[in-house]
């Protein structure tokens, strides 16, 4: 795995994990039971996304350190989650030139 592929992997990682970490915790105006005219009563009130996106990026990083030490072990392989056989076997060549 390269460093772009890495930095990659952890963006997507991070957004699910945010997404995830966004509705928990939320006080909307309608909890609060001060709803402002024009707003709907599950606006936020305190969102708290600062707080938010410190949790999601540790939790993240964590999550992208267990995933990025699998890929880069070798435990599992693009091969092993090839369903319909698509990449056909592993060759056996190797990769010397010979002169």
């Amino acid at each position: 795995m390269g460093i772009a592929s890495g930095i990659v992997l952890f963006m997507v990682i991070w957004s699910l994990t945010f997404m995830v970490v966004l509705p928990i915790r939320i006080q909307t105006q309608g909890d609060l039971g001060d709803i402002v005219p024009g707003t709907h009563a599950g606006s936020p009130e305190h969102h708290h996304l600062r707080k938010k996106a410190y949790i999601a990026t540790g939790i993240a990083a964590v999550l992208w350190g267990i995933i990025a030490s699998i890929i880069l072990s070798g435990a599992i392989s693009v091969r092993d989650i090839d369903m319909f056989n698509r990449m056909g076997p592993p060759s056996t060549e190797s990769r010397e030139t010979s002169e």
